[in-house]
């Protein structure tokens, strides 16, 4: 509980803050998301202020990676690999014509696929099993 007081707290003042430079806060797009690896989250509550109200969500898209509370990769990971595989195919054409060298193909695969599949890579916290 003191937790969501703390919230609305700092959310208030972030609100505050917005106004006093000029800014307007969106309410219908703005949610907020808590996280952790503890199984046993709490039940979500929304953040109520004087005029607006905040939704807790447990999953989110930013940037096209997929984010949970829970920090579970998985999922992205999956998502991932199957965009990777995507655009192989959408490419598959050109890697198997004879006109390319072995070099070349590899350069295409490097520039073309793989960032694709390893968007986002970089803060991804992987378990053992992950890896």
């Amino acid at each position: 509980m003191r937790l969501l007081i703390y919230v609305t707290y700092i959310t208030e003042a972030l609100v505050a803050a917005s106004k006093e430079i000029g800014l307007q806060v969106n309410d219908d797009t703005i949610k907020y998301m808590v996280m952790s690896r503890d199984q046993n989250t709490r039940p979500s509550h929304n953040i109520k202020t004087d005029d607006s109200s905040y939704e807790r969500v447990e999953q989110f898209k930013y940037l096209g990676t997929t984010l949970t509370n829970q920090n579970f990769i998985q999922k992205e990971i999956k998502s991932r690999l199957k965009s990777g595989n995507a655009c192989y195919h959408s490419v598959k054409n050109l890697f198997s014509s004879t006109l390319l060298s072995k070099h070349h193909r590899l350069k295409h695969a490097r520039t073309i696929i793989l960032p694709v599949a390893l968007y986002g890579c970089e803060i991804w916290s992987l378990t053992l099993t992950e890896e």
